[in-house]
């Protein structure tokens, strides 16, 4: 597993073995940061990510590769929040990030209180956790953490459909890869 894209690009990051991660794929990850940067340099220059089920923190250092300004990592194990500590320290980064060892829930609520604003969530639970999908999605639809032009990406099994809408979230995107896909939303108008 390697960083795509940006000033860490090529750099490769650790996952373990054993425990119940599933990190996205380098080609899937790829292509989601493709979408969302459809050929704009700088797109994502000083954005706020909020990484939900961040395993080994993947697509949070993807994204603070390429000029996140700053990401929250969510992560409830002990075990992958601390190879999200390995692996931002093997990368030099210091700065721009927050680990949150807490449930996704959880997190969001206190993210939330603290007036976070994220211009993208990324949402990837473990695929067995399907219930999880719905929640944290229904928490995000009605919250004051997204901005009006916020992105929320869900990553899952292709053969399974998170949902159409949740409170003010509705689909408009929905990307299939080998046996993932990407579903994503943003807040009706």
């Amino acid at each position: 597993m390697r960083v795509i894209a940006g000033k860490y690009r090529s750099r490769t990051l650790r996952s373990l073995h054993g425990l119940d991660l599933r990190p996205t794929a380098d080609r899937l990850r790829e292509t989601l940061f493709d979408v969302l940067t459809a050929g704009k340099p700088g797109a994502l220059q000083a954005t706020i990510w909020i990484d939900l089920y961040a395993g080994t923190g993947a697509v949070g250092i993807e994204a603070l590769s390429r000029s996140a300004g700053m990401v929250h990592f969510v992560e409830a194990s002990r075990p992958a929040a601390e190879l999200i500590r390995q692996n931002l320290q093997s990368l030099g980064i210091e700065q721009g990030f927050q680990i949150l060892k807490q449930d996704a829930v959880r997190a969001l609520r206190s993210l939330e209180a603290r007036n976070v604003a994220a211009d993208f969530v990324f949402l990837d639970p473990p695929y067995r956790m399907e219930e999880a999908y719905g929640k944290t999605l229904e928490v995000l639809g009605d919250s004051r953490l997204l901005k009006p032009e916020s992105i929320i990406i869900a990553e899952h099994m292709k053969k399974f459909d998170p949902g159409e809408a949740f409170g003010a979230l509705q689909r408009y995107r929905k990307l299939q890869q080998g046996d993932a896909a990407l579903s994503f939303y943003r807040r009706r108008t």
